[in-house]
């Protein structure tokens, strides 16, 4: 099944290339002469009204042949006309583009294929803002966002999508605000993104979050009202006076109004299984219950009446090894301050940890198991690492956890799937685009490696492993390939549709063809660089599969 898989890649990107030639030769009225997908011994062969089809025996190739009297085909008195060299230059440019064009076209194609099935979505639904951030108080939890600058967006992803290209740009939002409409006017801040390949994007973010968090409960004082009731930290709360919670905003809501008014609230207990799964993994199950909640009959909010409070800045793993461990802190504990500055989000917390990761810190935190404050001294683990390049690099973990599992809003079909689709696509290809020019970039300047070149054992081996997944992850990998050989075509090399480009560029500068002879030792080098650079990547193949080919050989050999 692999070998269907393969060609069936292999034959569509390569008849994608040549339909390019093909289509855009017959639309300025060159005799196309044959058009052939693959090479070596023909399977199948038929002739049009003036031009020949046929299929190869290997499909890792194809050509069209145009009409050409300068490849000593005969060219009847009619068809003097129809010769490819008789079209103008920037026509033969166009002829030659057509097949790179193709492979870089058709990705789109795929990929809408691909996300027109997406759905459904979460809505533009604000479930947080974080605070310190540029949506933090003018956009509230549970604000539904109609439109951005005039266009109205339906799902939470163009949402994102649209800050993320507006960074450093005011954006109107029209927001659907307890019942009416408000307009916000709101920045996104510009973010570094390092991705592979040394590539820098500053991408716009609004650090707001799709989904509001569960209605899972801190309770850090012992004689409020909650912790009497026989509520702990991390319980997530399910039911108040018998109506249903699902965020903590909701249960907010249904103790707002409630001054010393006793309610039953239901909620589920997360217990740890010991050694459960062994040390693979770590396991809970909830206890449900119920108590009778007596809130305090003043107090200027629900905390304050209660006790209660989200459960956001409550360690909830913190390992024996890690250093906020050896700093004192355990789990149940609550982070109050770092750096003597107040800590209002777990969020703020790993910022400001991920701003300055060398440096030795001081936390502030209320000790669950004392019942105090305390204090102590940290710093962020550091990990080393080597890449396949050689490059040294170090990333900073912080091991210690929060826990909140969030409520989301639910899905929704997308109003415009056919225009989102396009839209994805297109903003797919070009960002794969960009991927494949940059890594040619690389390979050239030789910040990356000639080892990571592929050949066709590995796109057989990746055509086989992505078609068993499914259709959807088959057509992403033809769509990066498709990418991969429309690029690679236009590289300068003779032979290779950027070599007739070069020349037709040369040629319209001297305002004559290159001689022949200079064309001809062109090909010939630009046929060894090619064969050099295919034993190269099935050079690479073969060494990367070399002990399992190793190991057939010698169950073959007995």
């Amino acid at each position: 099944m692999d070998l269907v898989y393969f060609i069936l890649l292999t034959s569509s990107l390569i008849f994608v290339h040549e339909l390019g030639h093909y289509l855009v030769a017959k639309a300025f009225g060159v005799k196309v002469l044959t058009f052939s997908l693959g090479f070596g011994p023909r399977l199948l062969r038929f002739r049009g009204r003036e031009t020949e089809y046929s299929v190869g025996l290997l499909p890792l190739g194809g050509y069209v042949r145009m009409l050409e009297s300068s490849k000593n085909d005969i060219v009847m008195p009619e068809d003097r006309h129809r010769t490819f060299e008789q079209l103008a230059v920037h026509k033969r440019v166009l002829v030659v583009l057509a097949g790179p064009a193709m492979n870089l076209v058709f990705p789109v194609l795929l990929y809408f294929s691909v996300f027109v099935g997406d759905g459904p979505f979460l809505p533009p639904t604000v479930g947080i803002a974080l605070p310190g951030h540029a949506a933090y108080g003018k956009l509230r939890e549970g604000d539904r966002v109609m439109s951005v600058n005039g266009a109205e967006i339906g799902t939470f992803d163009e949402l994102r999508r649209i800050v993320s290209r507006n960074p450093g740009h005011t954006l109107r939002l029209k927001v659907f605000r307890d019942g009416k409409h408000v307009e916000v006017e709101v920045t996104p801040e510009e973010t570094i993104v390092r991705r592979e390949l040394d590539i820098v994007e500053r991408v716009g973010t609004l650090h707001v979050e799709a989904s509001a968090p569960a209605a899972v409960i801190g309770v850090m004082r012992t004689e409020s009202p909650a912790y009497r009731a026989g509520l702990r930290t991390f319980d997530v709360v399910t039911h108040v006076a018998g109506a249903p919670v699902r965020r903590f905003v909701d249960l907010q809501a249904a103790l707002a109004d409630n001054h010393g008014e006793t309610v039953p609230v239901t909620y589920l207990r997360p217990i740890m299984v010991p050694d459960a799964v062994g040390r693979l993994a770590q396991l809970a199950v909830y206890e449900a219950g119920v108590v009778a909640l007596t809130p305090a009959p003043t107090g200027a909010d629900v905390l304050e009446r209660t006790g209660l409070e989200l459960a956001d800045l409550y360690a909830a793993v913190v390992p024996e090894e890690s250093s906020l461990h050896q700093a004192g802190v355990r789990p149940g504990d609550r982070l109050l301050r770092l750096d003597q500055d107040t800590l209002p989000a777990w969020s703020t917390f790993k910022e400001r940890l991920r701003a300055e990761p060398e440096r030795e810190h001081h936390v502030e935190y209320f000790s669950a198991r004392e019942g105090r404050e305390r204090s102590g001294t940290f710093r962020v683990r550091r990990e080393d690492f080597v890449d396949e390049r050689g490059q040294a690099f170090a990333r900073y973990v912080l091991r210690v956890q929060q826990w909140i599992p969030l409520a989301p809003e639910s899905r929704v079909d997308h109003p415009h799937p056919i225009r989102y689709a396009l839209e994805k696509a297109v903003e797919e290809t070009a960002d794969v685009t960009r991927f494949v020019l940059v890594a040619i970039v690389r390979l050239a300047q030789g910040r990356l490696s000639l080892d990571s070149l592929s050949g066709p054992i590995t796109i057989y081996e990746v055509a086989g492993e992505e078609g068993r997944k499914g259709a959807d992850y088959f057509v992403w990998v033809m769509a990066l390939l498709s990418i991969n050989l429309g690029l690679l075509n236009l590289l300068p090399i003779p032979v290779l549709d950027g070599g007739h480009l070069m020349f037709f560029v040369i040629e319209g500068i001297l305002r004559r063809p290159l001689p022949l002879r200079v064309r001809e030792i062109a090909h010939i080098v630009g046929m060894a660089v090619l064969v050099a650079l295919m034993a190269l990547a099935f050079k690479n193949d073969v060494e990367k599969r070399w002990d399992a080919i190793a190991g057939r050989v010698r169950s073959l050999s007995g």
